[in-house]
């Protein structure tokens, strides 16, 4: 293992398209660790051929997201994409609060697939913040399609800021509700209605599921905006009920997409974001830097003792950083 970490970057790709499994986990370990190494593989990642396309997959916790995926990855191999039957799933997990890793294990959910050479599964913590998050998650996908997987899922942990986050990382964004009216709600109020591209009723053999199908279609007549009306598709993921018919309507939005020429554009405007997002993460990285040298105590000794507003300070700060500005 000694000798492995210091393998450079490319040889460690070559690695994983032979077939390695020990070298794909690594290059995804460098991406999250950050830093040079972690720019190494991104850039090469960026520069080869392919794209994976992506599927989210979020919704509030205990809605059945984990065995969903679980029954999507049986889908991939079954049917496949263009082709080719690998796929590879990133759990986005929350931190641990001591090792910054993500709490939750891959093959504690999956664990029908965690021999089969052609699924990949990996957890991803998000580090408690959403910089690492944005970062992060773009680089891991470029990495899994520089070595040749089509389809790469993101299932994400609850209903929040975070989810949003991976939604605006993905192609497709399945938003995932049980019957009842708490979960359309918490949906709506969490702006998954705007992001999401389906929906679906899982435990849909449970009483309540023509309910909440009713209160989705109310909500979607408030909210659409296109000329793509997300389906609403009912599963029961236990026993693999509808998920045929789910696989099949993410194609469907797919081929809508590249149809209308929305795929490229999307993933254009995704790169933007995603530039802007790095530019924000190293020029903060900058601004603690400079906050803990000597020359600038002063300036935080008057914003504390009140002699600066903290408008004012930045400005001191900022003029010091860009004095040409």
């Amino acid at each position: 293992m000694a000798a492995h970490r210091n393998v450079d970057a490319a040889s460690l790709f070559a690695r994983a398209r032979a077939g390695d499994r020990v070298a794909l986990p690594r290059l995804l370990s460098l991406v999250e660790r950050g830093g040079d190494r972690a720019r190494e593989v991104a850039g090469i990642a960026y520069r080869s051929p392919g794209q994976a396309y992506t599927v989210g997959i979020t919704g509030a916790p205990g809605s059945g997201k984990s065995t969903l995926t679980d029954q999507l990855i049986n889908q991939a191999r079954e049917r496949g994409l263009d082709g080719s039957d690998r796929v590879a799933v990133l759990a986005i997990d929350p931190s641990s609060p001591f090792s910054g890793g993500a709490i939750l294990g891959d093959r504690v959910r999956m664990q029908n697939h965690a021999l089969d050479d052609n699924v990949f599964i990996r957890s991803m913590a998000t580090r408690g913040h959403l910089g690492g998050l944005a970062v992060a998650v773009p680089d891991a996908v470029r990495v899994l399609s520089a070595v040749g997987v089509p389809v790469v899922l993101l299932e994400t942990v609850g209903v929040g800021q975070q989810e949003v986050a991976v939604a605006a990382a993905t192609d497709t964004t399945v938003v995932v509700v049980n019957p009842g009216w708490g979960d359309a709600i918490q949906a709506n109020k969490a702006g998954l209605l705007e992001i999401a591209d389906l929906f679906v009723i899982n435990k849909a053999d449970r009483p309540g599921a023509r309910e909440t199908r009713r209160d989705l279609e109310l909500m979607l007549e408030l909210t659409q905006l296109g000329d793509w009306r997300p389906p609403i598709v009912e599963t029961v993921a236990t026993a693999g009920n509808g998920v045929d018919a789910l696989w099949t309507i993410i194609g469907e939005h797919r081929a809508h997409l590249i149809e209308g020429g929305d795929l490229d554009e999307s993933r254009r405007r995704r790169l933007a974001r995603e530039f802007h997002q790095i530019l924000l993460t190293r020029v903060g990285q900058q601004l603690d830097a400079l906050l803990a040298e000597d020359r600038f105590a002063g300036v935080v000794a008057d914003l504390l003792s009140g002699v600066l507003d903290p408008y004012e300070a930045a400005d001191r700060l900022l003029d010091g950083l860009l004095p040409d500005a």
